[in-house]
């Protein structure tokens, strides 16, 4: 009896012994460890990321210095256009300007009154090219914005509705095996020349290049795995479109409408070049060149051709530069 109430007593003492030794590190633990109190403004800063896709794409753009020197020139370019006839001391592009005699100011090589020199009939030729280049960017600037407005929405269509693919798919065949050059000849043949009709005769078949092109970019991200999730959950086509699609094709939608202008531009001197285009009381560049190719031949006279050509190659090459440089910015691949 002796012997068991001594071991009942160190049994005893042995687990008041741990029990203290417990509390003791219990009590440690909560000396090291407490709760963190909760405070909503630190959960946003947790979870908010600083990531945004278009300042990425911006500060990858800003990395091409000749990227961005060129549109820093033809932003200039756009402004002084439409800012210059509203200067001092400007000709109207039209006037035929003579001198105190009454004659016409012919062929006068640039100099302090003609900057840039007079035409054959004495027209100021500063105020033609800037005047033509206003135009021609218009044009440019419009058949890009159509074609892109139509060629995405009809691309879009034709490569996520499975139903649209045969009948677009047609359509696009008819419309792909008439010549474009035949189209724009026929347009501005039958109807008034003007720059509408310029614009409507580019976009009556320019769109479909652009639609084929988003086709088949469309055909190759629709069945991802994130689009069959959106389709499974019950997503609306129309957003799973807007969200999900469009976004993946934004590099290679801004290169397609930079290559659109230049092209455009030069569609125009064609178009003038066969004696189809703008009337000549409607500057453009494709009337410059046309009345300069004339003079080429002389030598003294050649400053009429060397001006536009000049502008227009500047244009089409900056909008072919930036237009890559800005479609390699906006891919994803190259964000960090």
């Amino acid at each position: 009896m002796k012997q068991f109430s001594y071991r009942h007593t160190k049994e005893a003492a042995l687990m008041d012994s741990l029990t203290e030794k417990s509390k003791a590190e219990a009590l440690s633990e909560e000396e090291l460890f407490s709760f963190a109190e909760f405070h909503k403004e630190d959960v946003e800063r947790i979870g908010y990321s600083n990531y945004s896709y278009w300042r990425s794409t911006l500060r990858v753009f800003r990395k091409n210095k000749v990227a961005m020197l060129l549109l820093i020139l033809l932003v200039a370019l756009l402004v002084f256009t439409f800012v210059q006839p509203h200067l001092p001391g400007q000709y109207d592009p039209n006037l035929i300007i003579n001198d105190e005699n009454g004659m016409q100011y012919r062929n006068i090589p640039p100099g302090d009154q003609f900057i840039l020199g007079t035409n054959s009939i004495g027209q100021d030729l500063w105020s033609r090219i800037w005047a033509g280049t206003r135009t021609s960017l218009i044009i440019g600037l419009s058949v890009a914005l159509a074609e892109a407005l139509i060629g995405i929405t009809v691309g879009v269509l034709w490569g996520y509705v499975r139903r649209l693919d045969f009948l677009l798919t047609e359509v696009y065949n008819i419309i792909d095996n008439i010549p474009n050059t035949i189209v724009l000849i026929l347009i501005s043949y039958i109807l008034k020349p003007s720059v509408r009709t310029l614009i409507f005769a580019m976009c009556l078949t320019g769109w479909i290049q652009m639609a084929r092109f988003i086709r088949n970019q469309i055909l190759i991200i629709r069945d991802r795995d994130y689009n069959v999730a959106s389709r499974c959950l019950g997503t609306p086509t129309w957003k799973i479109m807007v969200k999900n699609l469009l976004p993946y094709l934004v590099s290679v939608i801004t290169l397609r409408m930079a290559l659109t202008i230049p092209a455009a531009i030069g569609n125009e001197v064609f178009i003038t070049y066969i004696g189809l285009g703008l009337p000549v009381n409607i500057p453009s560049l494709g009337n410059l060149i046309e009345e300069g190719r004339a003079l080429a031949t002389s030598a003294a006279l050649r400053y009429q051709l060397l001006f536009p050509t000049i502008m227009l190659s500047f244009v089409t090459i900056s909008f072919y530069i930036i237009g890559n440089a800005f479609s390699d910015a906006a891919d994803p691949k190259n964000h960090v």
